[in-house]
């Protein structure tokens, strides 16, 4: 799959495309129908199928102060991508003078102009341009001039429930790993490069493989049961991780570590997908180092004692 950074870097070769337009925050059932009939669209066209994402956010751009967590870091996003059979994804800087494009505006610069788009397929509840001036009627209405198809994907729903990020991001935040999981079809998961951090995890007889994440996701900090994957290794490692930003050594950056029952190698350098299986308790502070080290045992047998490890592996 391609990665692209802005519409100036879009190769020649990728334009004249299936195009899908979202934030595409978490690919859940909702996102995975979207871009399963952008797919379609691309095989009957012979053309690439292409994301186009922002960032920032509309929200993070417009309402930093109470736009909504992260539900993927990049990387996972990415994946996510590669997984549902994307070619390209371009990632578009949002802002001036780009978020005062028009709908039309958009249709004709962005679209058509640059991406030379064959079909667009989006959300019915999809909208874009400044003060959400275009929606579906719109590119319906100017199909036939620029000469792509639009289609639509109705709302998945699990029951009465509308799949949606706003649902996965309640889940994540009780945290409910089961339904977000139904949500997704799959277990919520979050991917990195391994980093070298303090070591300290060494010296209280759990080294763990860390992760550095730019900010706090949707999911609930705290502890968790997890099953890990290595990349280019087909084996599924039990484990126990830790997300937040260990307030008993005063720390603030967000980080994932990663404690394997069963000891990998070196990770350093390489990457980890961390799936969430079971929620064991909350991030908190500990008077002492020797306080931390026996909650870090007892998370961990309570993770084996989950994942149905042995207590001896």
């Amino acid at each position: 799959m391609r990665f692209i950074r802005g519409l100036r870097n879009l190769p020649s070769d990728w334009r004249g495309c299936a195009l899908t337009i979202g934030n595409f925050d978490g690919m859940h059932r909702g996102h995975q129908a979207l871009i399963a009939r952008t797919r379609e669209w691309a095989g009957q066209l012979r053309v690439p199928l292409v994301v186009m994402c922002f960032e920032p956010t509309p929200r993070e751009y417009f309402t930093p102060d109470v736009a909504p967590p992260r539900i993927s870091n990049l990387r996972t996003k990415l994946q996510d991508f590669a997984d549902a059979g994307v070619d390209a994804v371009v990632i578009q800087r949002f802002g001036p003078p780009f978020c005062r494009l028009g709908g039309l505006e958009f249709i004709e610069s962005v679209v058509h102009a640059r991406l030379q788009a064959r079909a667009i397929v989006v959300g019915d509840d999809f909208s874009f341009g400044a003060r959400r001036s275009g929606d579906m009627a719109l590119l319906r209405a100017q199909a036939e001039r620029f000469g792509f198809v639009a289609d639509t994907v109705a709302s998945v729903r699990l029951g009465e429930l509308r799949c949606s990020s706003t649902a996965l991001r309640e889940a994540l935040a009780v945290p409910d790993l089961k339904h977000a999981a139904q949500l997704l079809g799959r277990p919520y998961r979050l991917l990195g490069g391994v980093r070298r951090g303090l070591q300290l995890g060494r010296t209280l007889d759990m080294p763990t493989a860390n992760i550095n994440l730019r900010r706090p996701p949707a999911l609930r900090l705290g502890v968790y049961a997890v099953t890990a994957r290595i990349e280019g290794n087909p084996r599924e490692w039990p484990a126990v991780a830790a997300i937040g930003v260990r307030p008993t050594l005063g720390i603030t950056r967000c980080l994932l570590e990663t404690h394997f029952f069963d000891p990998p190698g070196d990770l350093y350098g390489r990457n980890l997908g961390i799936e969430f299986r079971h929620y064991l308790r909350a991030e908190e502070r500990f008077d002492s180092l020797d306080a931390l080290k026996l909650q870090m045992q007892r998370d961990k047998a309570d993770a084996m004692a989950f994942l149905g490890v042995a207590a001896d592996n």
